[in-house]
């Protein structure tokens, strides 16, 4: 092993079994992820102060919107990742694409089914849509902070060559090579930084315009992702899209680098829709 490494943590993969049942740190971290938005959304429910004029919904409201969101981060996940990553192994076998315990999910794809899932919620319950996903978008980090930590316990998504860094760990299915742990970073900035910016942005406006809070996560994130990309080893099967890299922060362009791109393009046109005040719903006198 390389003098500048740091040998993987002793991990075992699986948190919990009851014979042939288990559970692993990967479920339990979108359990957990899940758990802790629906808590933090439903105080965020509770405060009308942050609502007016979007309508307000109901704690109870949350409760429903927990189930459509996990199944749209779930199936819009997989899609996405069937789609974007591997889309010529899941057709040569695809039975493979409903073995979803093998892992392969991509958060692009998963922030499009929950968008989708809570447009047709908002629909179904006569709330503003974008206010929902905004209310959403506050919580997001939560789920992303998890999932990461989870990435790393598991030894997945590990980062680039780094051999002069006194931090890298050499990962048990990346080779004697000693990486950056790309996995740490993105929860820490997909994760936690971004948790903070959205904390302080909703209790600074609020949902009082619609979209805004959506906009900025989605810029956030895709900042986040792209600096992060950068440390972080492209999928074996894509590999770099253009250029390529000598050892980390090289030119290579991946495929988180691409897809963030346009989503945080569509982030900053929706930030400035909401600030000129064209998604705020109109009150109810002036509907008369």
């Amino acid at each position: 092993m390389p003098v500048l490494a740091l040998p993987f943590p002793v991990i075992d993969p699986i948190a919990i079994s009851f014979g042939p049942l288990a559970i692993r740190w990967y479920a339990l971290a979108y359990v957990v992820g899940l758990l802790g938005g629906w808590f933090y959304a439903r105080r965020l429910a509770d405060r009308s102060a942050l609502w007016p004029p979007s309508p307000q919904p109901k704690p109870a409201d949350v409760d429903d919107l927990i189930v459509w969101v996990a199944l749209g981060v779930v199936l819009g996940g997989r899609i996405g990742y069937v789609l974007f990553y591997n889309l010529g192994a899941y057709l040569a076998n695809p039975l493979e694409i409903f073995a979803i315990w093998h892992g392969g999910m991509s958060f692009h794809g998963g922030f499009l089914g929950a968008a989708a899932a809570i447009a047709l919620f908002a629909r179904s319950r006569g709330l503003n849509a974008l206010s929902i996903l905004d209310m959403a978008a506050v919580v997001t980090p939560i789920g992303l902070f998890f999932g990461r930590i989870a990435n790393f316990i598991n030894g997945e998504l590990w980062g680039r060559p780094a051999p002069d860094f006194p931090y890298a760990v050499v990962f048990p299915h990346g080779g004697p090579v000693p990486r950056h742990p790309s996995q740490l970073y993105e929860a820490f900035g997909e994760g936690l930084v971004l948790f903070v910016v959205m904390a302080w942005a909703v209790n600074r406006f609020g949902f009082r315009r619609p979209g805004l809070l959506s906009g900025l996560f989605v810029v956030g994130y895709a900042v986040a992702r792209i600096v992060c990309e950068f440390f972080r080893e492209p999928d074996a099967q894509l590999g770099f899209l253009f250029g390529s890299s000598v050892g980390a922060l090289g030119g290579g362009i991946t495929m988180g680098m691409v897809l963030s791109l346009p989503m945080g393009l569509a982030g900053l046109g929706l930030i400035v829709i909401a600030v000129r005040g064209l998604t705020r719903p109109r009150r109810s006198a002036e509907a008369a």
